[in-house]
């Protein structure tokens, strides 16, 4: 067998169980889990384990083992309008053992939540043996309530336990036989209940040694039905041989323990004459063999005897002998006149002879060996886990010390102050005595608090799916960094190739100024030569003026200028076009040849040959298209207007288009040439034949 090693427990316990009552006369009394609860506290035993508070089992959990309508039924049944369901209480066996009381749904709540999530815990690793004296209710059925049980805790608490355990043994050491349980797992090898129980003339009627299962499940249903009066040596000698050989044989991996206090002597509804040490043996036993072991309650009807019990099996199971003086509690006066932790025997008859115990124990023997050794099963993805009621562990660590934080705190051994008061602060797990605080240096703090957090951080499973995740999470973000890392080279690469443009830049602007210094000359020598042939002219003869070398690199634009209002205007709208470069001036770009007609002045003809020469010059229609091109105001036809009687404003001056447009980023080059086809008359003074 193997040796006994000290375990992680986690105990479950609601206060508002105790609250719940059957009804008056009934003998189940959820009282009695309050008065073992009262013991456990003032004991110390608090000290040793986990305390936790189980989330109540919804109907969709309950469901997992119960019928739909059963679980609706209870859920919606109460004192009040049980006369409306008298076909339901007929149907599902709701009456006078298991009579509807207030509170009925939530009481069965609290018992299924406590025992799923001990399984819950035990499948995680968080424990090793898992408390809920509230569950143990074996005798529900799928579809119906069964001696005082509503729904079936323990099936529900298997059920999760099958979710990652290949096998799981259950042990029933209640007085009457666990038929719920036994029902539910009748037609499978993964289950193997083991029942010790009164049989004959006795609730609830079944448990006969030849119930060994059916299908797949036959020979995995164990039964060992017991006489009256069996006492605590007939019980071990019977006990531990039975499952010992289980153990060797079926191999579980889980086990779960019905604990009922029925067995005692002494008790209001059973007839076996165990003490408290005698019941408590058979879960000392079961703990030697370091299996995830789910402890559980059940039947017993003498509140009293029950409690004391429940509190020395829970010392059993944290390692603590305790008793047999009894401390002050609440419910302190139930326990007179002697005030001890202890139930003795009476001196009823045991009717289990020797011959009779050794004859059932070879039948159940020979019924082990037709099973196959170890029955493996088929491997299963296993479910997603349901969340755990852990809302302690989701919260602040730098928060107080709170309640949560103390039940979950168990005590070390070689603790020096037994009392309460500032003996801990911060998280549960960086609790340390006011020893530890007063002499221990800071460094060996650090050492330890870091030692604690990777014992912790190891302690942490992860699911294959939770692996994959963060793998990808991984993998995505390394590929987005170097994404950044290229690019951000790439910047670099470009940044001398930018500063070698830098100087080019510099000097295109110094050959633009120098240009427009240039242009400012010239733009002043055509002014006045323009106003010298305006006093000479007889006729508004339209005169060339060059402006060129604008662009840095040599690129002329040469832009043909007049003297009339039009010519300044197709200036001004020839320039606007422009052609924009990257970081450079263009110098191979064919110049834009753009030919203007300016407008005839039309006046009041001196002379017949002046009046026929501009009526011989057709140019009306290039007049019609370059007016509409470069923005000027077409004229109706016919109509003339006088420059002297409507006088347009004054138009902005070549130099100071020239400036306009000189202005724009350096990386804009100019390169425009305009040229104005010339008219006969001017022809004729290029070739000299008008005189002046």
């Amino acid at each position: 067998m193997p040796s006994e090693s000290k375990k992680r427990v986690c105990y479950f316990y609601d206060a508002n169980v105790g609250n719940y009552h059957y009804g008056p006369g009934h003998p189940m009394r959820p009282h009695r889990i309050r008065m073992c609860h009262g013991l456990v506290m003032n004991y110390g035993l608090y000290k040793k384990m986990e305390i936790y508070r189980a989330k109540p089992a919804n109907k969709w959990e309950m469901t997992q083992f119960h019928t739909d309508d059963y679980i609706d039924f209870l859920s919606r049944v109460t004192p009040e309008n049980m006369e409306q369901f008298q076909k339901e209480q007929a149907k599902f066996n709701v009456g006078d053992d298991s009579p509807v009381f207030e509170g009925l749904f939530e009481y069965c709540g609290l018992s299924a939540g406590g025992s799923m999530e001990g399984a819950a815990r035990l499948n995680r690793g968080l424990c090793d043996i898992a408390i809920n004296w509230a569950g143990g209710l074996h005798h529900a059925k799928k579809s119906e309530a069964s001696g005082f049980c509503y729904v079936n805790d323990i099936v529900l608490g298997i059920l999760e336990l099958l979710r990652y355990y290949a096998r799981v043994l259950y042990i029933d050491i209640d007085v009457h036989h666990g038929d719920g349980v036994e029902e539910a797992f009748y037609t499978t090898d993964r289950v193997m209940t083991v029942s010790f129980h009164k049989y004959g003339e006795f609730f609830p009627g079944t448990g006969e040694l030849k119930d060994v299962g059916v299908q797949k499940g036959k020979y995995y249903s164990v039964n060992v039905p017991l006489r009256d009066g069996i006492d605590d040596d007939s019980y071990q000698s019977t006990f531990e041989p039975v499952i010992e050989k289980v153990m060797e044989w079926y191999r579980p991996a889980a086990v779960v323990l019905q604990c009922g206090g029925d067995s005692l002597s002494g008790d209001k509804l059973g007839c076996f004459n165990l003490s408290m040490k005698g019941h408590a043996n058979c879960v000392k036993f079961v703990k030697k063999f370091n299996l995830p072991t789910l402890v559980l309650g059940g039947g017993g009807y003498t509140m009293r005897n029950v409690a004391r019990t429940w509190a020395y099996e829970t010392g059993v199971v944290v390692g603590e002998d305790i008793g047999p003086d009894m401390p002050y509690n609440d419910y302190y006066e139930y326990f007179g006149p002697d005030y001890k932790l202890d139930v003795r025997p009476s001196n009823m008859e045991n009717m289990n002879t020797p011959d009779y115990l050794e004859k059932i124990k070879t039948q159940v023997f020979e019924n082990l060996s037709r099973t196959l050794f170890a029955p493996s099963v088929q491997m299963q993805e296993v479910p997603r886990d349901h969340d755990m009621s852990e809302d302690e562990d989701e919260q602040d660590p730098d928060d107080r010390f709170n309640e949560n934080g103390w039940d979950r705190r168990i005590v070390p051994d070689n603790e020096y102050y037994d009392s309460d008061e500032g003996e801990a602060s911060g998280p549960a797990g960086n609790i340390r005595s006011g020893h530890e605080r007063n002499y221990r240096d800071d460094d060996e703090d650090d050492d330890t608090d870091s030692k604690e957090e990777e014992v912790t951080s190891m302690d942490i499973k992860m699911s294959h799916e939770e692996e994959e995740e963060i793998a990808n999470a991984l993998k995505d973000e390394l590929i987005k960094q170097e994404q950044d890392d290229r690019m951000e080279t790439d910047v670099e690469d470009n940044v001398p190739e930018v500063e070698e443009t830098v100087p080019e830049v510099e000097e295109n602007e110094r050959n633009v100024e120098e240009n427009v210094r240039h242009e400012e000359d010239n733009i002043q020598d055509v002014e006045d030569v323009t106003m010298t042939e305006r006093e000479h002219s007889p006729s508004p003869v339209a005169e060339q003026v060059t402006i060129a070398n604008i662009t840095p690199e040599s690129t002329t634009a040469t832009t043909t200028t007049t003297t009339t209002t039009t010519t300044t205007a197709a200036l001004a709208a020839a320039t606007a076009t422009t052609t924009t470069t990257d970081n450079s001036v263009t110098s191979n770009i064919e110049p834009v040849e753009v030919k203007t007609e300016e407008t005839p002045i039309i006046q009041e003809p001196e002379s017949q040959a002046e009046s026929s020469m501009t009526k011989s010059h057709p140019v009306e229609s290039e007049q019609d298209n370059m007016s509409s091109r470069l923005g000027v105001d077409s004229e109706e036809e016919g109509e003339v207007k006088s420059i002297k009687s409507h006088s347009p404003p004054p138009p902005e001056s070549p130099k100071k288009v020239i400036k306009q447009t000189l202005q724009e980023p350096v990386a804009t080059s100019i390169v425009a040439t305009f040229e104005k086809s010339q008219t006969p008359v001017e022809e004729a003074l290029e070739d000299g034949e008008i005189a002046e």
